[in-house]
């Protein structure tokens, strides 16, 4: 199954929590803390691999997770750090931010790499927290959350040249010819539902890979046919070969349907309407009285066009369309870009608990405050040692979570819930 775009979850791994321990050796009676840190957790790395063609796997498997690291353990022992979690993707991966639709990168070259989401800090341990007033802290430093977000991959094939046209224009049966792609070849609209990729060998020249790109037809650019979900994998080819019925054997004026596919690919991208673009006047071999085919290559020539009469089918003008072909692209060298975006910063996830992290909001009888800061307090606080809890209550302060219980008209013996943790306001 050939399947170009696919919208997948990927979670980081959490960072461990900061152990809690106290030495206890025979003759070592004032040990003191020894809680060792969490493990980072594991990040998420994309990584381009020419071996695979189809993004049919993430049909079936659409949330991705690292893993966690592991907690701080005793005798200042850290956590194990979880594993990065590499996921191989096909060459010509495009990779896009579905909150933003912001391109992410572009993984085109085998074996590139990109860290897509960042693993969480590791919390520090109890034998960080001892001063000279406080020497047997009894809490530690919960992990950071791994990031999360969902991406949409987009396969654009990497092609050299392109095939475009009308539908049974005979696309396929070129390919066909010129390489050793095995294309569905029928005498009926559509027989091509996926882009089919060949590489062309031709006398000594180096070879080169042409796409057969589905048929388009108007509207092409608004969805209509299965040109919408096509296009986009000839937006890297260097050079567009038109391919055109010369022989009307469909009912329709070859010259108009060239017009046609121009105006689709100039709505879908003007960049892309840009590419050098040599047409193909197809289907020779069906006409009898050839006269009017010579009038046809000139109007195309006054369009600025260069024209080339051929059968697919009998071979007749492969030869100078190929060598020409080969020229060009060695003439045109490197395309830019049909796609403008500033690939994104790789930075190291680091949160910073800014002010107002948090929303309160009164449910029933309680105040419920949420915010993705307070499951890591939490998980730094042991409700079973002053010291923690004192801390706990100056986070809260200094946070703000205090004052705004009090905007809120908060009153003494009211409930506050934080996560899974109730307890009694007292101001």
């Amino acid at each position: 199954m050939f399947v170009d775009k696919a919208e997948i979850i990927l979670v980081a791994g959490s960072g461990g929590h900061g152990g809690v321990s106290f030495r206890r050796e025979k003759y070592v009676p004032m040990g003191g803390p020894d809680g060792g840190h969490g493990g980072h957790g594991g990040s998420i790395i994309l990584m381009a691999d020419n071996g695979l063609r189809t993004l049919v796997e993430f049909k079936y498997k659409r949330k991705h997770k690292a893993e966690n690291g592991e907690n701080g353990t005793s005798g200042q022992s850290s956590g194990k750090s979880g594993e990065d979690l590499i996921i191989k993707v096909p060459v010509g991966t495009l990779v896009k931010d579905k909150e933003t639709g912001r391109v992410i990168c572009d993984l085109s070259e085998n074996g590139q790499k990109y860290q897509i989401v960042d693993g969480g800090r590791g919390g520090r341990g109890n034998m960080n927290f001892a001063t000279a007033t406080r020497q047997a802290p009894r809490f530690a430093q919960g992990g950071v959350r791994g990031q999360e977000r969902t991406i949409i991959l987009e396969l654009k094939l990497l092609a050299d040249v392109g095939l475009i046209g009308f539908p049974n224009v005979g696309k396929s049966t070129l390919l066909s010819v010129i390489t050793k792609a095995k294309p569905k070849i029928a005498n009926y609209h559509f027989t091509t539902i996926i882009p089919n990729l060949g590489v062309v060998e031709w006398r000594n020249f180096d070879p080169f890979v042409i796409a057969d790109i589905p048929g388009l037809i108007e509207g092409a650019h608004e969805g209509t046919g299965l040109g919408d979900q096509f296009l986009r994998h000839v937006e890297r080819t260097k050079l567009l070969i038109h391919l055109l019925d010369a022989s009307g054997s469909e009912g329709r004026e070859p010259l108009d349907d060239f017009k046609k596919i121009n105006y689709e690919l100039e709505k879908y991208n003007a960049k892309l309407a840009q590419r050098v673009q040599i047409v193909a006047l197809n289907k020779v071999d069906l006409i009898s009285d050839q006269s009017e085919l010579y009038t046809l290559k000139g109007e195309l020539e006054d369009l600025g066009y260069e024209a080339f009469i051929i059968s697919a089918v009998t071979g007749q003008g492969l030869n100078e369309l190929l060598s020409r072909t080969i020229q060009l692209l060695d003439e045109i060298g490197e395309v830019e870009p049909i796609f403008d975006f500033e690939p994104e910063e790789e930075t190291i996830y680091t949160p910073e608990f800014k002010e107002k992290q948090f929303t309160v909001k009164k449910v029933d009888n309680a105040f419920v405050v949420e915010g993705e800061f307070f499951e890591r307090l939490i998980n730094s606080v042991n409700f079973e040692d002053l010291d923690s809890i004192g801390f706990f209550q100056r986070v809260l302060k200094d946070k703000g979570v205090f004052e705004e219980l009090e905007k809120m008209n908060i009153k003494d013996d009211d409930t506050v819930r934080i996560d899974e943790i109730e307890f009694e306001y007292y101001k």
